[in-house]
């Protein structure tokens, strides 16, 4: 991008910035991690595997977004109450966090026998959360919330996990964040293409003055298993439907021996990135589904990337 080289987003120094050894009480990994800011601090949601293979979905604090303290206590573990403990049996997964209206929304994956569902929670202060409700049905994952109302509604993009329409994302809108329609596919895999076989949203939407920032993954399978990268695309800001520029380049893949190499071989996974008011975005990832990792990238260099170099967002080449 002009004025920029090297790599559109620079790994910090000090990755990873959270391993299970961090965590005080058992887990086998730390990742996938929601970030935003809360009074001044960084607050992260990471999820992690308990030694029986289950999810939970741990709380760490940071002032300076790079060195985090964990809490003592997991800050979601699956319920125990009706209707969210039949569909949380088997774990809560991969937080988003919605900064919206004076409160934090909370979208998260809950497993069951019965598949994958998105859940919605609120908190107001990441001491006492509240469950609102299951707003997907079975087989939707990635669910991000953008953060302001959009014509009147509430807007979200979302993954269903569909064959029909390979793993594509796609947006609705609600009039009270629980139920969701008037839902359209926006961007699609492409053939032979670092996305090809599936794609979903990672970050909350991020409000620029060009756009929407919507940073999400990309799959694309090889003789040695599937390879998760990130990407990039803009969304119009008064209609997130209609997609200014998706980036043709990916923005980050595997290279650090905890990316390449863990519970998850090959993975660069993204569910948080906070915008600072210089203009620079901090970024975080799990790698290889083990370890938090954390980047910094100018939003601008990401817009342009959209712009500049963009592919097809629902064609092909």
């Amino acid at each position: 991008m002009a004025g920029y080289s090297g790599p559109i987003i620079r790994r910090y120094k000090g990755n990873p910035i959270l391993t299970k050894n961090d965590v005080p009480y058992p887990v086998e990994t730390v990742h996938n991690a929601g970030v935003v800011k809360y009074n001044g601090r960084y607050v992260m949601l990471f999820r992690s595997h308990l030694r029986n293979g289950r999810s939970v979905i741990g709380m760490a604090e940071s002032d300076d977004g790079f060195c985090f303290r964990v809490r003592p206590e997991p800050f979601l573990t699956p319920c125990k109450k009706k209707p969210f403990a039949l569909y949380e049996e088997f774990g809560v997964e991969d937080p988003r966090i919605c900064p919206l209206e004076g409160a934090y929304l909370i979208t998260y994956s809950a497993y069951s026998r019965h598949g994958v569902r998105v859940a919605l929670a609120r908190t107001f202060d990441f001491n006492h959360v509240d469950r609102l409700s299951l707003i997907t049905q079975t087989d939707y994952r990635n669910v991000v919330i953008f953060p302001e109302k959009i014509g009147g509604r509430y807007a979200r993009l979302d993954r269903p996990h569909s064959e029909i329409s390979p793993w594509s994302i796609w947006i609705s809108f609600s009039p009270d964040l629980i139920h969701w329609g008037d839902s359209e596919v926006v961007i699609k895999p492409l053939p032979y293409h670092w996305d090809e076989m599936k794609i979903g949203p990672g970050t909350t939407p991020i409000k620029t003055e060009k756009g929407w920032l919507n940073i999400f993954h990309g799959v694309f399978k090889t003789m040695d298993g599937a390879i998760y990268r990130l990407g990039v695309a803009l969304h119009d800001l008064d209609d997130p439907a209609q997609v200014l520029g998706v980036a043709d380049e990916w923005i980050l893949q595997p290279e650090d021996p905890w990316e390449v190499t863990g519970y998850v071989h090959n993975v660069v996974f993204t569910c948080g990135a906070v915008a600072e008011d210089d203009g620079m975005l901090k970024i975080y990832w799990g790698g290889a589904d083990t370890v938090v990792c954390a980047g910094t990238a100018r939003i601008d260099d990401l817009i342009a990337l959209c712009v500049n170099k963009p592919r097809p967002a629902t064609g092909v080449l």
